[in-house]
């Protein structure tokens, strides 16, 4: 993982999980060959543990190919809600949950 080539290492991202894709607002150039061309994912691989979905893959430069970040995407259902979580120096830190429900317990007002 490179901090040369981002402008802000790990930045939040609230509850923007990103399972695929770039934050390209985030990145700079390369820190090796100092370009700023489009960014390619490699060694995108998914595993399931216990229940919870966890795909990681490198961020690369598409000229000489330097890992710019690895990320890491993991999704799992935890009682009645999907959970999201993504980890990655050039896309940031991110959790999200959602209700399998049709509407959300915690979003509902007290009747009284």
């Amino acid at each position: 993982m490179c901090g040369g080539c981002v402008q802000e290492e790990y930045p939040d991202r609230g509850n923007t999980c990103l399972e695929t894709g770039s934050f390209l607002l985030n990145y700079m150039s390369c820190a090796k060959c100092n370009t700023r061309d489009f960014v390619l994912i490699s060694n995108k691989t998914a595993d399931e543990e216990d229940g919870e979905e966890i795909i990681t893959f490198d961020h690369v430069c598409k000229n000489c190919h330097h890992v710019i970040a690895k990320h890491e995407y993991t999704f799992s259902v935890v009682d009645e809600y999907q959970e999201y979580t993504m980890l990655c120096m050039l896309c940031g830190r991110a959790e999200d949950s959602v209700s399998v429900l049709p509407d959300d317990p915690r979003q509902m007002a007290p009747l009284f």
